[in-house]
Parts: C-alpha cells; sequence; structure tokens
C-alpha cells in the first residue's frame, strides 16, 4: 500500500506574557506553517470559544478540507468521463454537537456543490459523479458521519 506522508508547524502566539494563567488570561491565535508554502495560515478558535472571528477555527478548515477533497476528486472524475466543468461553487455546510463533558464532534456535513458545464447533455452524468467522488475522497473516508450532497448543474450561458 502506497503511504503518503504530511507536515505542518503549529506555532502558538497568543501567550500575552502571563501564558495559561486562566481560562481567560491567554489568545487562542496561532499560526499553521507548511514548509515551501508562501503563507501562513492565521488560526483561532472558534468565537464561542474565546477565539478571533477574524481567524480561521480548526472546525471552518475541517469543513473546508471536506469540500476541498471532494471538488478536486469531482473535478479529476469529469475530465476522466468528458464532463467538460467551467465553474464549481460550494457553500458546504456543517453541524458540530457539544456533548456535556464540552468536547463534541461533527455528526454532519452537506456539500452544496453549484456546477456549470458546457452542455446540458452532461448535467445527468455530471450530478452522478459526486457520489463516486465522495467515495474516493481522502477525507470523506477518514470522517465517522455521512457526508452528504445537493449539487446543483446547470449550463453555462
Amino acid at each position: 500500500m502506497k503511504k503518503h506522508y504530511y507536515q505542518t508547524l503549529l506555532e502558538w502566539t497568543g501567550s500575552r506574557n502571563n501564558g495559561t494563567q486562566d481560562y481567560t488570561s491567554y489568545s487562542r491565535d496561532h499560526s499553521v506553517t507548511i514548509e515551501g508554502k508562501q503563507h501562513s495560515i492565521l488560526g483561532s478558535s472558534d468565537s464561542s470559544f474565546r477565539g478571533d472571528p477574524s481567524r480561521y477555527n480548526p472546525e471552518e478548515l475541517f469543513l473546508a478540507s471536506i469540500a476541498n477533497c471532494h471538488m478536486l476528486w469531482y473535478l479529476h472524475l469529469c475530465a476522466t468521463n468528458h464532463i467538460i466543468v467551467l465553474e464549481y461553487l460550494d457553500h458546504a455546510t456543517g453541524v458540530m454537537e457539544e456533548d456535556k463533558n464540552g468536547g463534541g464532534r461533527f455528526t454532519e456535513v452537506t456539500l452544496h456543490p453549484y456546477v456549470k458545464v458546457k452542455d446540458s447533455s452532461m448535467i445527468e452524468k455530471a450530478n452522478t459523479l459526486h457520489e463516486r467522488a465522495n467515495r474516493l475522497c481522502f477525507i470523506a473516508n477518514s470522517c465517522n458521519f455521512t457526508i452528504k450532497h445537493q449539487p446543483k448543474t446547470e449550463v453555462l450561458n
């Protein structure tokens, strides 16, 4: 079996010189850097958990990761099936539930791909390829919940 290895550097930048003296004394700000990439991702926790709402939070990045992986597989499958996609947009949604101990998990993700293809004869096949893309997606295969799809496909005018 072929294996792929990944590395990231996560650096907490929110010490404020007091560190984690108490729950409110520190910022949740951090950066994620990947060697060879131009920019760092500036992250924080969700604002519900005292995070900076102007920065990306892990939950948003998780949802974006699912949508991104699906799109890349979908475009690959369209190309190999002679479906000409001219535009692709996805307003993905997700639900995370907290448990009584303060932990939690994602229980639901729905992708809403809006796809524009070259010709109306491509629409039916274009819609069916979402299911196959989901079966191939590395991120979707790593989740313990079903990822739903509500695609809308039209012809680019």
